[in-house]
Protein backbone atom coordinates (compact mmCIF):
# COMPACT_ATOMS: atom_id res chain seq x y z
CA UNK A 1 0.00 0.00 0.00
CA UNK A 2 0.83 3.51 -0.40
CA UNK A 3 3.27 4.91 2.61
CA UNK A 4 4.29 1.59 3.76
CA UNK A 5 7.60 1.70 2.62
CA UNK A 6 8.15 4.26 4.93
CA UNK A 7 6.45 2.65 8.20
CA UNK A 8 8.67 2.36 11.35
CA UNK A 9 7.01 -1.22 12.23
CA UNK A 10 5.02 -3.20 10.46
CA UNK A 11 2.54 -4.84 13.45
CA UNK A 12 1.59 -2.84 16.35
CA UNK A 13 -0.02 -3.93 19.31
CA UNK A 14 -1.76 -0.63 20.99
CA UNK A 15 -3.17 -0.56 24.57
CA UNK A 16 -5.59 1.56 25.24
CA UNK A 17 -7.28 2.24 28.95
CA UNK A 18 -10.85 2.20 29.48
CA UNK A 19 -10.23 5.66 31.24
CA UNK A 20 -9.02 6.87 27.77
CA UNK A 21 -12.48 6.45 26.11
CA UNK A 22 -14.50 8.28 28.53
CA UNK A 23 -12.89 11.99 27.54
CA UNK A 24 -14.53 14.23 29.98
CA UNK A 25 -17.52 12.21 31.78
CA UNK A 26 -16.73 10.22 34.93
CA UNK A 27 -18.04 7.48 33.81
CA UNK A 28 -18.84 5.06 30.31
CA UNK A 29 -18.13 6.14 27.15
CA UNK A 30 -17.71 9.44 25.30
CA UNK A 31 -18.70 9.46 21.77
CA UNK A 32 -16.66 12.12 20.53
CA UNK A 33 -13.70 11.11 22.28
CA UNK A 34 -14.06 7.31 20.82
CA UNK A 35 -14.63 9.29 17.12
CA UNK A 36 -11.45 10.83 17.96
CA UNK A 37 -9.35 7.63 18.73
CA UNK A 38 -10.95 5.60 16.19
CA UNK A 39 -9.75 8.10 13.40
CA UNK A 40 -6.03 7.72 14.38
CA UNK A 41 -6.32 4.37 14.20
CA UNK A 42 -7.90 4.48 10.86
CA UNK A 43 -5.01 6.91 9.73
CA UNK A 44 -2.32 4.28 10.41
CA UNK A 45 -4.86 1.45 9.33
CA UNK A 46 -4.43 3.25 5.73
CA UNK A 47 -0.49 3.29 5.64
CA UNK A 48 -0.85 -0.70 5.37
CA UNK A 49 0.12 -0.97 9.33
CA UNK A 50 -1.35 -4.32 10.79
CA UNK A 51 -3.14 -3.21 14.23
CA UNK A 52 -3.83 -5.21 17.10
CA UNK A 53 -5.62 -3.03 20.09
CA UNK A 54 -6.08 -4.39 23.83
CA UNK A 55 -8.33 -2.12 25.70
CA UNK A 56 -9.15 -1.90 29.09
CA UNK A 57 -12.54 -1.64 30.96
CA UNK A 58 -11.46 0.74 33.81
CA UNK A 59 -14.28 3.49 32.42
CA UNK A 60 -17.08 1.00 33.57
CA UNK A 61 -15.89 -1.44 36.07
CA UNK A 62 -12.59 -1.81 37.91
CA UNK A 63 -12.09 -5.30 39.31
CA UNK A 64 -9.42 -4.45 41.32
CA UNK A 65 -10.99 -1.42 43.32
CA UNK A 66 -14.40 -3.70 43.92
CA UNK A 67 -11.77 -6.52 45.24
CA UNK A 68 -10.75 -3.86 47.79
CA UNK A 69 -13.67 -3.23 48.93
CA UNK A 70 -14.31 -6.68 49.86
CA UNK A 71 -16.14 -7.97 46.80
CA UNK A 72 -14.73 -11.60 45.55
CA UNK A 73 -11.77 -10.77 43.61
CA UNK A 74 -12.29 -13.43 41.00
CA UNK A 75 -15.62 -12.78 40.56
CA UNK A 76 -14.64 -8.59 40.53
CA UNK A 77 -11.58 -9.78 38.02
CA UNK A 78 -14.72 -11.43 35.74
CA UNK A 79 -16.85 -8.37 35.30
CA UNK A 80 -13.80 -6.34 34.60
CA UNK A 81 -13.67 -8.99 31.81
CA UNK A 82 -16.75 -8.14 30.67
CA UNK A 83 -16.54 -4.52 30.92
CA UNK A 84 -13.33 -4.72 28.47
CA UNK A 85 -15.65 -6.54 25.84
CA UNK A 86 -18.42 -3.54 25.70
CA UNK A 87 -15.61 -1.62 25.26
CA UNK A 88 -14.18 -3.42 22.32
CA UNK A 89 -17.83 -3.66 20.63
CA UNK A 90 -18.00 0.26 20.89
CA UNK A 91 -14.35 0.81 19.02
CA UNK A 92 -15.86 -2.32 16.44
CA UNK A 93 -18.38 -0.19 15.67
CA UNK A 94 -16.98 3.28 15.69
CA UNK A 95 -13.82 1.83 13.41
CA UNK A 96 -16.44 0.22 10.81
CA UNK A 97 -18.73 3.25 10.85
CA UNK A 98 -15.55 4.83 9.11
CA UNK A 99 -15.08 2.10 6.73
CA UNK A 100 -12.06 -0.14 8.53
CA UNK A 101 -12.94 -3.93 9.12
CA UNK A 102 -12.73 -4.83 12.48
CA UNK A 103 -13.23 -8.06 14.32
CA UNK A 104 -13.73 -8.38 18.20
CA UNK A 105 -11.26 -11.55 19.71
CA UNK A 106 -11.91 -12.07 23.49
CA UNK A 107 -10.56 -14.54 26.07
CA UNK A 108 -13.51 -15.72 27.01
CA UNK A 109 -16.42 -17.88 24.97
CA UNK A 110 -19.30 -15.08 23.96
CA UNK A 111 -20.15 -16.39 20.62
CA UNK A 112 -22.98 -14.38 20.21
CA UNK A 113 -21.08 -10.86 20.31
CA UNK A 114 -17.49 -11.42 19.81
CA UNK A 115 -14.68 -13.93 18.33
CA UNK A 116 -12.84 -16.51 20.16
CA UNK A 117 -9.50 -16.09 20.60
CA UNK A 118 -7.02 -17.63 18.45
CA UNK A 119 -3.73 -16.67 18.07
CA UNK A 120 -3.11 -17.88 14.58
CA UNK A 121 -6.66 -16.27 13.27
CA UNK A 122 -5.40 -13.31 14.73
CA UNK A 123 -2.57 -13.17 12.72
CA UNK A 124 -4.18 -14.12 9.66
CA UNK A 125 -7.40 -11.26 10.33
CA UNK A 126 -4.31 -8.18 10.98
CA UNK A 127 -2.64 -9.47 7.44
CA UNK A 128 -6.08 -9.52 5.65
CA UNK A 129 -5.80 -5.73 6.38
CA UNK A 130 -8.23 -5.76 10.01
CA UNK A 131 -8.11 -4.26 12.61
CA UNK A 132 -8.08 -6.82 15.52
CA UNK A 133 -9.59 -6.01 18.98
CA UNK A 134 -8.81 -8.20 21.72
CA UNK A 135 -10.89 -8.08 24.76
CA UNK A 136 -11.45 -10.15 28.26
CA UNK A 137 -8.06 -9.64 29.02
CA UNK A 138 -6.24 -12.93 29.41
CA UNK A 139 -9.10 -14.43 29.87
CA UNK A 140 -8.03 -14.68 33.87
CA UNK A 141 -8.35 -12.80 36.89
CA UNK A 142 -5.13 -11.59 38.84
CA UNK A 143 -3.81 -10.45 35.46
CA UNK A 144 -3.79 -7.25 34.19
CA UNK A 145 -4.76 -5.61 30.71
CA UNK A 146 -1.12 -4.21 30.63
CA UNK A 147 -0.31 -7.82 31.04
CA UNK A 148 -2.88 -8.90 28.30
CA UNK A 149 -1.36 -6.49 25.98
CA UNK A 150 1.93 -8.30 26.44
CA UNK A 151 1.16 -11.19 25.93
CA UNK A 152 -0.99 -10.73 22.91
CA UNK A 153 2.21 -8.56 21.41
CA UNK A 154 4.50 -11.40 21.91
CA UNK A 155 1.86 -14.33 20.49
CA UNK A 156 0.90 -12.09 17.43
CA UNK A 157 4.75 -10.95 17.04
CA UNK A 158 4.41 -7.27 16.80
CA UNK A 159 6.79 -5.14 16.34
CA UNK A 160 6.10 -2.72 18.91
CA UNK A 161 3.48 -2.30 22.14
CA UNK A 162 2.61 1.28 21.88
CA UNK A 163 0.71 2.15 25.19
CA UNK A 164 -1.67 5.00 24.84
CA UNK A 165 -1.84 7.59 27.97
CA UNK A 166 -2.84 11.02 29.09
CA UNK A 167 0.94 12.41 29.28
CA UNK A 168 3.07 12.74 26.94
CA UNK A 169 5.25 9.88 28.07
CA UNK A 170 7.25 8.49 30.95
CA UNK A 171 8.42 10.88 33.72
CA UNK A 172 10.09 11.18 36.72
CA UNK A 173 7.27 11.61 38.81
CA UNK A 174 3.52 12.54 38.62
CA UNK A 175 3.73 15.99 36.13
CA UNK A 176 0.04 16.47 37.32
CA UNK A 177 1.20 17.02 40.93
CA UNK A 178 5.23 18.00 40.22
CA UNK A 179 5.98 20.51 37.65
CA UNK A 180 9.65 19.74 37.93
CA UNK A 181 8.83 16.21 36.75
CA UNK A 182 11.30 15.04 33.72
CA UNK A 183 9.99 13.43 30.84
CA UNK A 184 12.36 10.38 29.79
CA UNK A 185 12.82 9.96 25.91
CA UNK A 186 14.04 6.73 26.61
CA UNK A 187 14.45 4.12 29.24
CA UNK A 188 15.78 0.40 29.67
CA UNK A 189 13.21 -2.05 30.78
CA UNK A 190 15.11 -2.39 34.16
CA UNK A 191 15.20 1.11 34.32
CA UNK A 192 11.69 1.15 34.97
CA UNK A 193 11.54 -1.93 37.30
CA UNK A 194 14.13 -1.12 39.71
CA UNK A 195 12.79 3.02 39.78
CA UNK A 196 9.24 1.36 40.01
CA UNK A 197 8.05 4.08 37.43
CA UNK A 198 4.77 2.43 36.94
CA UNK A 199 4.46 2.36 32.51
CA UNK A 200 3.04 -1.11 32.98
CA UNK A 201 2.34 -3.77 35.96
CA UNK A 202 5.90 -5.81 36.82
CA UNK A 203 4.24 -9.11 34.93
CA UNK A 204 3.78 -6.92 31.89
CA UNK A 205 7.26 -5.40 31.59
CA UNK A 206 9.49 -8.58 32.55
CA UNK A 207 7.22 -9.89 29.29
CA UNK A 208 8.28 -7.59 27.64
CA UNK A 209 11.68 -7.64 28.56
CA UNK A 210 12.46 -11.34 28.09
CA UNK A 211 10.88 -10.92 24.70
CA UNK A 212 12.59 -8.13 23.67
CA UNK A 213 9.30 -6.21 22.27
CA UNK A 214 9.99 -2.36 22.49
CA UNK A 215 7.14 -0.38 25.02
CA UNK A 216 6.20 3.21 23.65
CA UNK A 217 4.54 5.46 25.66
CA UNK A 218 2.74 8.71 24.12
CA UNK A 219 -0.19 10.93 24.42
CA UNK A 220 -2.88 9.64 22.41
CA UNK A 221 -4.91 13.03 23.07
CA UNK A 222 -2.46 15.05 20.43
CA UNK A 223 -4.10 13.94 17.20
CA UNK A 224 -1.34 13.28 14.61
CA UNK A 225 1.31 12.10 17.14
CA UNK A 226 0.43 8.29 16.56
CA UNK A 227 0.82 8.38 12.59
CA UNK A 228 4.24 10.34 13.31
CA UNK A 229 5.33 7.69 16.33
CA UNK A 230 4.67 5.03 13.42
CA UNK A 231 6.26 6.77 10.69
CA UNK A 232 9.56 6.61 12.74
CA UNK A 233 9.68 10.06 14.57
CA UNK A 234 10.50 10.46 18.13
CA UNK A 235 7.61 10.46 20.16
CA UNK A 236 7.00 9.71 23.58
CA UNK A 237 9.15 7.40 25.98
CA UNK A 238 10.81 4.35 24.47
CA UNK A 239 11.35 1.30 26.95
CA UNK A 240 13.71 -1.23 25.14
Amino acid sequence: MEGEPHLKYRRILLKLSGEALMGSKSFGIDTETLTAICEQIKEIRELGLEIGIVVGGGNIFRGLEAARQGMDRVTADNMGMMATIINAMAIMDSLEQMGVFTRVMSAVNIESFAESYIRRRAIRHMEKGRVAVFAAGTGNPFFTTDTAAALRANEVQADVLIKATKVDGVYSDDPMTNPDAKLYAELSYMDVITQELGVMDLTAITMCKDNKIPVVVFNMNHPGDLKRLVLGERIGTLVS
